[in-house]
């Protein structure tokens, strides 16, 4: 069974723009709340991402662009010198394992709270539309507050602290940038009819709605190249108060525009992220693949055998896989050899320590 399993395209290399992989399993972005004063990470995350070298492409957890962009209590940034020397640790790390690391950046826009604010203003947002639930600040969970709308000015400042970050990400050795547009963070809540009402150029129609993801990606590929540069979508996913009355048309006009920046893949959640895969029933993710012109990464809920199928059937070029690589540093491996998967524990997924970070053990 395991020369079966270890014969799967999973295991064979893939090139992604500038990207070379050694395997078609990426180990997807993970928040881990552990970043230390200044928003730097912590020195134990070199050792954190290079014991999951063995994947493909390591996508790290969201990274801030600039001081604003902070949503969740300790996560990391990539926009100050301090915190791409810390960085550089962690892709030294992983590159000295031969492995391959891109840094998520984002911004989250309305999905914060004052307290995780310069100045403990209110959060920022294409509109000021108050999202349900609540926000992980370092005195537990508070409820959202009520954003205040961007003005144009603002808007192009922080495509600009995208390209930034980006700069700075190549200079901590990072071998690109994932754009995090999804999961309704800022540039998700511009897509989305539910969290955008602007009345100007970024609001209304569908072509308005998506520039502001275009201008980032834009931004980012003339810092970078898009041939470094990969992208976050996730079209039907509810998750932090994401709505929107037409996602179909909406996110196939996105990906169809991206073709232009040549990003070095597209990464399609699937779905709820954590959740059912099937949360619009008959959505077509297979439309998205056939208007990419690059490389196609699928993730939400993925085991072998769904990997293997989907690969072998031509609906994705990448697999992406997040909870399972926190207990199973060695996942690559596990699957190959069809040995069993750890549990991870959730009670260490946010915050915390070394412990339920750097400590779950390999095969053997």
């Amino acid at each position: 069974m395991s020369e079966d399993r270890r014969s799967s395209p999973l295991f064979q290399p893939i090139r992604l723009g500038d990207l070379e992989l050694k395997n078609r399993l990426a180990m997807a972005p993970l928040t881990r709340s552990r970043a230390l004063k200044g928003d730097v990470p912590r020195p134990s995350a070199a050792d954190y991402y290079g014991q999951r070298a063995s994947a493909g492409l390591i996508i790290t957890e969201a990274t801030q662009v600039d001081d604003s962009a902070k949503g969740y209590a300790w996560t990391p940034g990539i926009y100050t010198d301090a915190q791409v020397e810390s960085w550089k640790q962690v892709t030294n790390a992983v590159h000295a394992k031969g492995g391959s690391i891109v840094v998520q950046i984002w911004h989250v826009g309305r999905i914060s709270h004052p307290s995780l604010q310069p100045n403990g203003v209110v959060p920022v947002a294409p509109s000021a539309v108050l999202p349900e639930g609540n926000a992980f600040t370092e005195s537990g969970f508070q409820p959202h507050v009520e954003p205040r709308a961007l003005e144009l000015d603002e808007i192009r400042q922080i495509v600009a602290d995208f390209a930034h970050a980006a700069t700075m990400a190549r200079k901590a050795g990072f071998d690109g940038v994932e754009v995090h547009a999804a999961h309704g963070y800022l540039i998700d809540q511009f897509l989305r009819d539910g969290s955008n009402k602007r009345g100007d150029q970024y609001g209304g129609s569908i072509e308005n709605r998506t520039r502001f993801l275009f201008e980032v990606m834009g931004a980012v590929s003339d810092a970078i190249g898009g041939s470094r540069t990969g992208v976050r979508l996730s079209p039907v996913s509810p998750v932090n108060d994401s709505k929107d009355s037409d996602p179909a048309p909406l996110y196939l006009h996105a990906v169809e525009g991206l073709n232009r920046f040549k990003p070095a893949y597209l990464h399609i959640v699937e779905g709820a992220t954590g959740g059912p895969r099937d949360i619009v029933p008959g959505y077509d993710f297979g439309a998205l693949k056939r208007a990419f012109q690059g490389a196609f990464m699928a993730n939400n809920g993925y085991d072998f055998a769904m990997a293997d199928e989907a690969l072998r059937a031509g609906r994705a070029d990448v697999i992406a896989m997040g909870r399972p690589f926190i207990g199973n540093p060695d996942l690559v491996e596990r699957l190959k050899t069809g040995a069993p998967l750890a549990e991870s524990d959730p009670k260490t997924f946010y915050g915390g320590d070394e412990h339920g970070y750097t400590d779950y053990p390999t095969l053997g």
